[in-house]
């Protein structure tokens, strides 16, 4: 484990602010990398899938890069206008 992830496992234990931010960041992260996966597997650039998903461009660099919370109307307007389905699931909380 490296220091940062020590200093994260720390500080989630002993802040739970921290704890709910850097959980927040994973959901984003997460958004992030299927997203980007979609778009490179339509295999278009960040403008065309703009484009199609009738968005800014800005909107899916912001999405792509974990800087913005998509809302379940935006992942479900990406999913209608690529064809696909969106799946929420729960799962339990791996402890670091």
């Amino acid at each position: 484990m490296s220091k940062i992830d020590e200093y994260a496992s720390r500080r989630r234990q002993d802040d739970a602010q921290f704890a709910q931010a850097a959980q927040l960041a994973n959901i984003n992260l997460v958004v992030a990398v299927q997203v980007r996966a979609l778009r490179e597997q339509l295999g278009l650039t960040q403008r065309a899938f703009a484009q199609l998903i009738h968005k800014p461009q800005s909107t899916v660099a912001r999405l792509e890069t974990g800087a913005m919370n998509a809302s379940t109307k935006l992942l479900s307007e990406i999913a209608l206008a690529t064809n696909q389905q969106v799946t929420i699931e729960f799962s339990p909380l791996v402890k670091a």
